[in-house]
Order: C-alpha cells, then sequence, then structure tokens
C-alpha cells in the first residue's frame, strides 16, 4: 500500500473539518464543555492553516 504525505497546510485543512465535524457531534449529544473546547481548538488550528497558507505565498 502507498503512503500519501500531505503538506502541512493540508494536513491542518483536515484536522480542521475533523473538528469541526467532532463540534457538531459534541453540540448534537449536548456536551457544550466539548463543544467550547472543540471550537477553541478548532480556532487555533484555522489560524495554524492560514498562517501556512501565507507562508507558501512567501515561498512562491
Amino acid at each position: 500500500m502507498g503512503v500519501e504525505t500531505l503538506s502541512r497546510g493540508e494536513q491542518l485543512k483536515e484536522l480542521a473539518s475533523d473538528l469541526s465535524r467532532a463540534v457538531e457531534t459534541a453540540r448534537r449529544v449536548g456536551l457544550p464543555t466539548t463543544v467550547y473546547l472543540l471550537s477553541m481548538a478548532l480556532v487555533e488550528v484555522r489560524e495554524a492553516a492560514a498562517a501556512d497558507d501565507g507562508d507558501d505565498d512567501d515561498a512562491a
């Protein structure tokens, strides 16, 4: 089996997507503290992804 290597930006976007789904699941099952914590993690990951995209632009 081949192993696909994702760039850091792609990994961050995938993580943001996973966190977003987890937030929605936690919201559905009524876990407000978990929703809050996952939301804060999602903000951090999105900021990191945006910063990573900015670094890619500088390299071009």
